[in-house]
């Protein structure tokens, strides 16, 4: 164990405990309005999910274009992408099971899960701030989608 960092994941954990506790640890949605959610899910977002979607959710270069092994590039998770084209539900499922736990058996997916590595409320933190970012266009519309049944 590399213990030269142990301070830093001590002061990360309490940090985030600390802000889950201001957000009341009870996130069941994602809401780009709750500040609290959004600063959360925005650190979280730079530490797990920007080495592929990009720092400013741009996602990979030609991410419609499948790659030698099979996978597509990570999307981007601004206006550009297709991310607010889906519901809450499914954008946490995917989040936290990863492609190959939602996406048809004859896709493949480069995405992780990371419901071993994020609670259900620091996902749906990650959710909020990613859709904090849409314009009011693209979060109206993913609204819509969360209304139907």
């Amino acid at each position: 164990m590399n213990t030269q960092n142990a301070p830093y994941r001590l002061f990360r954990t309490l940090a985030l405990v600390s802000v889950l506790s201001a957000c009341g640890d009870s996130l069941n949605s994602a809401d780009a309005s709750n500040a609290k959610a959004v600063a959360l899910g925005e650190k979280l977002y730079v530490e797990k999910c920007a080495e592929c979607h990009g720092q400013n959710l741009e996602g990979q270069p030609e991410w419609r274009s499948l790659k030698e092994d099979g996978t597509l590039p990570a999307p981007p998770h601004d206006d550009s992408g297709h991310t607010w084209h889906h519901d809450d539900q499914l954008l946490f499922k995917y989040t936290k099971l990863g492609g190959a736990g939602v996406a048809p058996p004859s896709f493949k997916s480069a995405m992780p899960g990371f419901g071993a590595d994020l609670s259900d409320s620091e996902i749906w933190a990650v959710l909020s701030y990613i859709k904090s970012r849409w314009s009011p266009k693209a979060q109206a519309r993913q609204a819509q989608l969360n209304q139907q049944p």
